[in-house]
């Protein structure tokens, strides 16, 4: 199966959705719906075997990416929001404190609000620093009596960069504190290793750096973590108990899983592995992008937002063309440049508020699996060009 992006396009978008998925992973999901594509394990018949074993396979790549405790513990849903509001409101919506960052993503941001407003939680949001880092040590001292989760944003939508997660753990850990990483960014870029960084959540997305399909993604449990109910349907097993399920996975997953998606994700797994992995997937992307890391820093007309060196980071890049509005930038880069980038807030407002950038919000430049050598020189070209232009 060809994969044709489009004739002319440089997409550097990969940070909302990666783009173009790998043929093997869009030829996975249409094998899987011409020949399985059942309801798995919900009948008796050999297909939904078939289909059962299939999202079990996912279940069993997605643990060994994350060295998650047991297969059962990772729960599919439809994106990394949708685990963290299963995450957040399962517990924090009976009250309590919250800790987490100014880094977040309003699926972290708005299910917190909730809470707060609705149910009499608490929150406190530690700022990050001038380089775009969250100091461990704000998070011990933002933890009280009755904080029952925190969470922390793995790497930065807007900024790229990479949170001390390690260290966090070690202090959640001693407080008796879950803590919860939201890898929207970070699944299938950086290396994530529960044990030893000593994590009890990650809520994932399948359609970024897993190259899965949009609609897939979900939540990996640690031990010892119950999630209350804020859902129930239908599980297709136990069909007489009265109420939700109480073992995982079903115990966090709610009617018909999206299968064929699902099948796209094991590929995009698999894909993943015959790159040569997570590390060497990061490696080769920060490589790529460094040419226009440096376009970025160097360009007159042009500010670079908490990127003064690859290091600790993931191929993720905000900017400012002095004297122009974001969104129209964007624009001109399109129309005149053929560069696809985002612009606006990012949905993440406090990063924009800490910057100084809201509420016009920046220019993003992000890399994935896919991006290619003529897709940077033509940003590297593009940048200086435009600056000259707006200051000419």
């Amino acid at each position: 199966m060809e994969v044709n992006p489009g004739k002319g396009l440089h997409y550097l978008d990969n940070a909302s959705t990666t783009f173009p998925k790998p043929a093997p992973v869009l030829q996975a999901m249409v094998d899987f719906a011409l020949t399985a594509g059942v309801s798995p394990g919900r009948s008796t018949f050999d297909l939904a075997g078939v289909a059962e074993a299939m999202v079990d396979g996912c279940r069993k790549a997605v643990c060994q990416l994350f060295h998650g405790p047991r297969p059962d513990r990772v729960v599919f849903g439809h994106n990394a929001t949708d685990a963290l509001n299963l995450a957040i409101f399962g517990l924090l919506g009976r009250g309590g404190h919250v800790v987490s960052t100014r880094l977040e993503h309003n699926s972290v941001l708005r299910p917190i609000a909730h809470c707060v407003d609705d149910f009499g939680a608490r929150a406190t949001l530690v700022p990050f620093d001038g380089r775009g880092y969250v100091d461990p040590d704000d998070i011990r001292k933002a933890i009280e009596k009755d904080t029952v989760l925190v969470v922390v944003n793995h790497a930065s939508n807007v900024l790229g960069t990479v949170q001390p997660v390690a260290e966090v753990g070690a202090i959640c850990r001693a407080a008796g504190v879950p803590l919860c990483l939201d890898a929207a960014q970070s699944a299938g870029l950086v290396p994530i290793d529960m044990q030893a960084m000593q994590v009890d959540l990650v809520a994932f997305t399948g359609h970024k750096s897993l190259l899965g399909p949009t609609g897939t993604g979900g939540l990996c449990v640690g031990e010892g973590v119950e999630i209350h109910h804020t859902r129930a349907g239908g599980t297709g097993v136990k069909s007489a108990a009265r109420r939700h399920l109480a073992e995982y996975p079903l115990r966090l997953e709610y009617g018909t899983p999206n299968t064929i998606g699902l099948a796209g994700l094991a590929r995009g797994l698999a894909f993943l592995a015959e790159q040569g992995g997570v590390a060497a997937i990061r490696a080769r992307e920060l490589e790529l992008a460094r040419p226009l890391w440096k376009a970025l820093g160097e360009t007159e007309g042009v500010t670079r937002y908490c990127a003064n060196s690859l290091e600790d980071r993931i191929p993720v890049f905000a900017f400012n063309f002095d004297g122009m509005d974001a969104a129209q930038a964007g624009a001109r880069l399109d129309v005149d440049f053929d560069i696809a980038c985002r612009t606006g807030l990012h949905c993440a407002p406090l990063v924009h508020e800490s910057l100084g950038t809201a509420p016009a919000g920046s220019l993003r430049v992000s890399l994935g699996p896919l991006t290619t050598q003529a897709d940077i020189e033509a940003a590297v070209a593009a940048i200086p060009a435009l600056a000259a232009e707006i200051h000419r």
